[in-house]
């Protein structure tokens, strides 16, 4: 079965952890015990009043987003981490020839994350500016899927997040989704530095930090975000 079929088939999954993840963080404070797995419910939610399920809902946003996040990280990681590997191999060997540090593989997974979500690393040239560079594109047509990843885990965002506001309408189900920016936005422009690889004299390579705050951080969990609370709200009982 090939990686992209088997990870479509892997979100009714990943909906419930998603789900329950949000909910569980959303309802657990400095001064609140943390909650039976059957009290942090979506339906229980429902039953409790507006404001407070607002409140939750905008707690479960923040940890839906970030947990969004982080498991599209890991989802590339793990599929991507040996491929990266061997792809910086040859550079590591020059940049440890030459003192240099060399660039370490979680490192260039969050280059290729960040591609899947458009955004361009830029590379410095010996001669001339600085080049995008997008490794999935340059790749052939089978690393496609991971653009898939991150729509396909903010879109089960956007339904936990929905869930745990009691939206009962595709309108309620819409902002509340894309409340997951929230949570994905703040860790999205620290990875956009925390990736950031120095060369040379004040040379880097570096993903392009206004689309990796705006696109990947704004508009990625804001959109899709919304679709998945729009479905979760459109399906409410």
């Amino acid at each position: 079965m090939a990686r992209g079929d088997r990870l479509i088939r892997a979100a009714p999954d990943a909906t419930e952890f998603i789900t329950f993840s949000a909910l569980l963080i959303s309802e657990t404070g400095p001064t609140q015990q943390t909650l039976t797995a059957a009290e942090a419910t979506p339906s229980a939610c429902l039953h409790r009043p507006a404001a407070e399920r607002a409140r939750h809902g905008r707690k479960a946003a923040s940890a839906a987003g970030a947990v969004s996040y982080v498991l599209g990280y890991l989802v590339v990681y793990v599929t991507q981490s040996g491929r990266v590997e061997e792809g910086l191999s040859g550079i590591n060997v020059f940049a440890d020839l030459f003192g240099g540090d060399t660039i370490s593989v979680w490192r260039g997974v969050g280059w290729v994350f960040y591609n899947a979500h458009f955004v361009d690393v830029d590379v410095p040239s010996l001669v001339g500016a600085a080049r995008s560079v997008n490794f999935i594109s340059q790749r052939d047509g089978g690393f496609a899927y991971l653009y898939v990843v991150p729509p396909l885990l903010l879109v089960v965002a956007g339904v936990a997040i929905a869930r745990a506001a009691g939206a009962r309408t595709p309108a309620d189900g819409t902002q509340s989704g894309a409340l997951a920016a929230t949570g994905y936005f703040p860790l999205a422009v620290i990875g956009a530095f925390l990736f950031r690889y120095a060369v040379g004299d004040g040379g880097s390579v570096a993903l392009t930090l206004v689309t990796a705050a705006l696109l990947a951080g704004l508009v990625y969990p804001a959109v899709f975000g919304a679709v998945g609370g729009a479905a979760a709200g459109a399906t409410a009982e």
